[in-house]
């Protein structure tokens, strides 16, 4: 229902969805049975000319199932709503899937800075590939991510993932998603962070494993080339130096 208005990109995405689905029609129907019986009381009790009106003290015990009995199926009601709210969160927030792959999310005034570990597929090594305002991953994979905040209180929101998840400057917080679905979407901040807030917004990229791959390659030929420390081979010539010339 809710995917007709923003697209369900992840794996736990239908599950938040159906949340949302459960508390609108409980408490929908709540709402209208309530709304009925207060019209109804109002038409059906309203002053009549001749007709005395009845003094209710609150004891009578055929008034008082009118409350007791409502009381304890909304109850019931919530109960249900709690234990679905439990399991989707254990599912998002308390469970860590094994990972494919780890990125770094960076927030700060105002831009996303995101850190993909690159062709070996560790994070925090040399190949690293570094990225502002645009994500990319690989449908269908299991990332870890973890997020920080360089300054103020962000919050890192992925609409399609039905993800949020608040960055406060000194912690590292660890997360999880599974894209499900190939295209490109917003990623956003949800906590006010300043004046450019309302700015801050990067793109997510969901890439088949060939678009993936393709673009991982593509942006690891643009890295800078180190120069060997190591000393030439025997029979090798020494690289030639330029002296700096002195004034």
């Amino acid at each position: 229902m809710l995917d007709r208005l923003v697209a369900s990109a992840s794996s736990y995405s239908g599950d938040v969805d159906a949340l949302f689905v459960l508390v609108t029609v409980l408490v929908g129907v709540w709402f209208i049975a309530v709304e009925a019986m207060f019209f109804w009381l109002m038409f059906r009790f309203r002053a009549k000319e001749g007709v005395p009106a009845q003094y209710i003290t609150g004891k009578e015990k055929h008034l008082k199932q009118w409350i007791n009995i409502p009381h304890t199926l909304v109850l019931v009601c919530d109960i249900i709503i709690i234990i679905a709210a439990i399991r989707v969160w254990v599912t998002i927030k308390q469970t860590l899937p094994p990972a494919d792959r780890t990125v770094r999310v960076m927030s700060q005034q105002w831009a996303w800075t995101f850190t993909d570990p690159g062709l070996d597929g560790k994070i925090d090594t040399k190949d690293d590939i570094r990225t502002t305002d645009e994500m990319h991953v690989e449908v269908g994979k299991t990332y870890h991510f973890l997020l920080e905040s360089k300054d103020v209180v962000h919050s890192f929101f992925i609409p399609v993932f039905r993800l949020k998840q608040d960055a406060d400057p000194g912690r590292i917080y660890t997360g999880w998603f599974k894209a499900t679905k190939i295209g490109s979407f917003d990623i956003l901040c949800a906590e006010i962070c300043g004046l450019g807030h309302g700015v801050m917004g990067a793109k997510l990229v969901v890439d088949t494993a060939e678009e993936y791959a393709a673009w991982e390659q593509a942006r690891a030929a643009e890295l800078p080339v180190e120069e060997s420390t190591e000393p030439p081979a025997e029979g090798e010539p020494a690289a030639e130096t330029t002296p700096a010339s002195g004034h």
